[in-house]
C-alpha cells in the first residue's frame, strides 16, 4: 500500500466565499456494523476547495466511509466508529459536536433523487426554517439564488408551488443539490449522484458538481472512472481485502491514473480488475 502524501495547505480562500473552505482529515478511521467490519484504518486527507473521488468495486466501504463524515452512521443501529475525523477545528466524532449543526456544514446528496413530497419552494424553505430562518423575504432570496446556482431557476421559476415530484429525474437531483446548498454548507458529499440518471441528465449534474470546485470541499463516490478523471483533483481507491474495505492508494488524479503506485490500482484503472 502506498504512503499517503502530505495534506499540504489545509485551507485556501475561495474566490466566491468570504470564509475559508475547510479540509477534512481522517486518521485510522474504521467502521463496524455489529460484528461486521465495513472498512478499517483509513487515513485520508481531503483537501480544501477540491474534489476528491472515492472509487473501487461495490462492497469495499466507500459509501460507509462517506456516511462517517457527517455522522449519518449515528442513525444506523449497532454502527461503531473508531479513529478520528477532523473538520478544521472540529473533532467530528466528539460527543459535544451537535450532529444537526454538523450536517448543516456537511451536506449529503444521495444516489437516487429524494425530494420531499411537497412543492419545489417548500423543499428549499423547509431546511431553512428548521435551522431558524423564518423571514419570508430572506427565504425567497436564498431560494432564488440557490436555484440559479444549480441552473434550475429559469426552468422552474414559474412553478415553484407545484410538486417537486413532477420534475424530471435530473431536475430532481439538481433540486436535492440545491436543498443542500441553500444551508450554505462547507462540505458536500455525493454518493453516486449520477448513477440513477440518463446520460444527458448525468452530464448536466456532473458539470454542476465540477462547477462547485474551489467554493466547496467535495467528496464524491463514483463507479465511473472516466467521471472521476474528468472532475476530481484527488482520487482514492478502496478495495475489499478479506471482506474488509481498505484504502489502497490515494493521490492526485494525474498520478492515480497515469502512474499508479499499487498493482491493484494499475489493474483497476486499466480494466483488468474490479
Amino acid at each position: 500500500m502506498s504512503k499517503l502524501k502530505s495534506v499540504g495547505k489545509m485551507y485556501e480562500l475561495s474566490q466566491n466565499h468570504e470564509r475559508s473552505v475547510p479540509a477534512i482529515h481522517t486518521e485510522q478511521l474504521s467502521l463496524r456494523y455489529g460484528k461486521k467490519l465495513a472498512f478499517a484504518e483509513v487515513t485520508l486527507p481531503i483537501h480544501a476547495g477540491c474534489i476528491t473521488a472515492l472509487v473501487g468495486p461495490s462492497g469495499c466501504g466507500k459509501t460507509s466511509f462517506l456516511s462517517c463524515l457527517n455522522r449519518l452512521t449515528d442513525l444506523i443501529p449497532h454502527a461503531v466508529i473508531a479513529g478520528r475525523i477532523r473538520l478544521d477545528s472540529w473533532d467530528i466524532l466528539d460527543d459535544k459536536i451537535n450532529a444537526i449543526a454538523l450536517r448543516r456544514r456537511v451536506g449529503t446528496i444521495f444516489q437516487k433523487p429524494n425530494p420531499f413530497p411537497f412543492s419545489i419552494w417548500k423543499n428549499l424553505a423547509f431546511p431553512l426554517r428548521e435551522h431558524g430562518i423564518k423571514n419570508r423575504e430572506q427565504i425567497d432570496e436564498m431560494i432564488e439564488t440557490t436555484l440559479q446556482d444549480v441552473g434550475l431557476w429559469n426552468e422552474i421559476k414559474d412553478r415553484l408551488n407545484t410538486s417537486a415530484l413532477a420534475l424530471s429525474g435530473g431536475q430532481q437531483q439538481r433540486l436535492c443539490i440545491a436543498r443542500a446548498l441553500v444551508l450554505q454548507p462547507d462540505v458536500l458529499l455525493f454518493d453516486e449522484p449520477c448513477s440513477a440518471l440518463d446520460p444527458i441528465s448525468s452530464g448536466v449534474v456532473e458539470d454542476l458538481i465540477a462547477s462547485l470546485q474551489k467554493r466547496y470541499t467535495v467528496v464524491i463516490v463514483t463507479h465511473n472512472l472516466a467521471q472521476a478523471r474528468r472532475i476530481a483533483d484527488y482520487t482514492a481507491l478502496f478495495w475489499a481485502q478479506e471482506g474488509v474495505g481498505r484504502l489502497i492508494e490515494y493521490g492526485t488524479v494525474e498520478q492515480f491514473f497515469e502512474v499508479p503506485q499499487d498493482e491493484i490500482t494499475a489493474a483497476y484503472v486499466n480494466g483488468i480488475r474490479g
